[in-house]
Parts: structure tokens; C-alpha cells; sequence
């Protein structure tokens, strides 16, 4: 199934969008941009040329990605959440050979109105809150909240928060998908999955 483009949607030459993706209104993808398969890319998003975005991955209304952002399968991106290319930015000095890269890992949430300062890492499956100011690396399965945002808990991939301390060693399982994850030395993994994920 083609993707689907609104008819006040932009999408200039040359931009991949996969299959069964869908662009809605008043949209931008730049040319050189990479879109995977069955995303959604909400009302006035704009996408740059140095930007790629793997498979099922749902952008909301009003997200700018801009270059030097990369997105995994299975991210979201909440509305009006910002990344951020340039981390020192002043409107007399160009700095676009200084941007810093940001990595958004499979499965990740990144909540409504959230910024992602350059240069960071979000790991998979990390869920950030809304609101919340990333300026440094995420870990994997992480919960961040606050301005800066600071760790507060483990979240599984289905998006359940965990029993899990914050640092050390533990093990929980998912209250819904009954996927079973373990703390060792403040690192989360995944470590079976349930019958029901």
C-alpha cells in the first residue's frame, strides 16, 4: 500500500516515504529525507534533509525534525515535543558544520512538549514525560521527568512502569505483557518475554 499524502502536504523531490505511511496536513518533508514504512507524520511537521526515521514510527502535530536526527522503528514523538541541531545557537553566527548528532533508539516515547537537546542518545524503549529537558544520554528503558530530567524508574516496552530500584540489582515483570526484566549494576534488560507479548 503507497503512502498516503495529503493534498496540502509538501514533499519535495527525492524524499523516501514507505509504505502505508501517512502524511497529513500542512506538512514538509525536505528532499533528501528518509521515511520508513506505515509512519504517521501529523499536522505541520517538518522533516529535514539529514533526517532518518525507520519503520511505524508516529511523529504528532507540530514536531520539527531537524537535521542530525535519527529516529528508530517504533519511536513517538508526542506533540509539539523539540529536538535541537546547534547547542551553543546565535542568529549572527552560522554554525550548521557544528551540528550534533541525536539518536532516538527503537520503541522510545518522547513525551508531549519535551526537548531533546543535541548530541544526546535516547535509549530504547526510554520513555521521557512531558515536558521534560533531555541534555545528556538516556539509558535504555529508562523514565525521565523534569527540567533538566532526571531518572525517576524503569519502564517495559509495553509502556508499564516497573518495580525496579533505580540503581543496583532487581528483577520485574511486566503487569501486563508479563515480559521479565532485570537490574544489574543500574543496566535494564530485557530478559524473557511473556506469553502475551
Amino acid at each position: 500500500m503507497a503512502a498516503v499524502i495529503h493534498a496540502t502536504a509538501i514533499v519535495d523531490a527525492g524524499a523516501q516515504i514507505g509504505d502505508g505511511s501517512r502524511v497529513w496536513h500542512w506538512v514538509h518533508v525536505s528532499a533528501q529525507a528518509r521515511i520508513g514504512a506505515h509512519c504517521s507524520l501529523g499536522q505541520g511537521v517538518y522533516v529535514g534533509n539529514d533526517v532518518s526515521i525507520g519503520d511505524n514510527v508516529k511523529i504528532q502535530n507540530n514536531v520539527s525534525v531537524y537535521d542530525a536526527v535519527t529516529l528508530e522503528d517504533d519511536v513517538f514523538c508526542g506533540p509539539s515535543m523539540v529536538f535541537t541541531n546547534v547547542y551553543n545557537p546565535r542568529s549572527a553566527v552560522t554554525r550548521k558544520d557544528e551540528y550534533r548528532r541525536t539518536l532516538v533508539r527503537r520503541g522510545a516515547t518522547l513525551g508531549a512538549n519535551c526537548t531533546i537537546v543535541c548530541g544526546a542518545t535516547i535509549g530504547a524503549y526510554a520513555f521521557v514525560g512531558a515536558g521534560a529537558v533531555i541534555n545528556k544520554d538516556v539509558p535504555d528503558f529508562a523514565l525521565m521527568v523534569g527540567v533538566p530530567a532526571r531518572q525517576v524508574g524503569w519502564m517495559s516496552r509495553f509502556g508499564e512502569r516497573l518495580a525496579l530500584p533505580l540503581k543496583g540489582n532487581g528483577e520485574a515483570r511486566c503487569p501486563h505483557t508479563a515480559d521479565i526484566y532485570r537490574l544489574e549494576d543500574g543496566v535494564c534488560t530485557l530478559q524473557q518475554q511473556g506469553k502475551t507479548s
